[in-house]
């Protein structure tokens, strides 16, 4: 009974934290639209959008969700996450007009992968929101150069298609996302 008590004080302890430290991270809910429609803020409207969708589909995974894969010739849970990070650097590193160059994702938790997407995909929508000129975003591989339209069907489109994969391994694993969620208002509803 000693035991039974302990773990459950612990096991509380460890969601508290768990929740405290995803309530800091960026797009828990999406921050609130632009008065004015450009081209910089309805680009960092999708980038937001991305956000709160990865930030939901990828809130409170299990260590059996993250190894979950439909069959052998699929991504894991966790592999799809390593393909969600390498794409939010494509999308910030256009942003900050650098190169993309190898990224590793295997030197980081699960948990250190979500935060960096997140901040990742924050940092893009903030410089997308303030930019006169977002043909000046290009994707940078080597010596090659894509213009932005390549960021919206490329990596935007593709990092949001892989969140409703991951939204759909959950509930197969039986830990399906937030029901109060609303993904047309970018809100938790109460």
């Amino acid at each position: 009974m000693k035991n039974s008590i302990l773990f459950f004080i612990l096991l509380v302890t460890a969601f508290s934290q768990s929740q405290t430290e995803s309530a800091k991270l960026p797009y828990y809910e999406i921050p609130e639209y632009s008065n004015e429609y450009t081209a910089g803020t309805t680009a960092a409207r999708m980038v937001d959008g991305l956000g709160f969708r990865f930030y939901w589909s990828s809130e409170g995974l299990t260590e059996k969700d993250l190894q979950y894969r439909p069959n052998e010739e699929v991504r894991s849970t966790e592999e799809t996450i390593d393909h969600i990070l390498r794409l939010s650097y494509i999308i910030v590193n256009s942003t900050l007009k650098q190169p993309n160059g190898e990224l590793e994702a295997a030197d980081l938790s699960y948990l250190e992968k979500r935060t960096q997407i997140l901040e990742n995909l924050k940092t893009a929508a903030d410089i997308l929101r303030t930019s006169e000129d977002i043909s000046q975003y290009k994707i940078i591989f080597g010596e090659k150069e894509y213009p932005f339209w390549n960021q919206i069907n490329g990596p935007i489109a593709d990092a949001i298609w892989h969140c409703g994969q991951l939204a759909s391994f959950r509930r197969t694993t039986g830990n399906p996302i937030n029901p109060n969620i609303s993904q047309f208002k970018g809100i938790v509803k109460q």
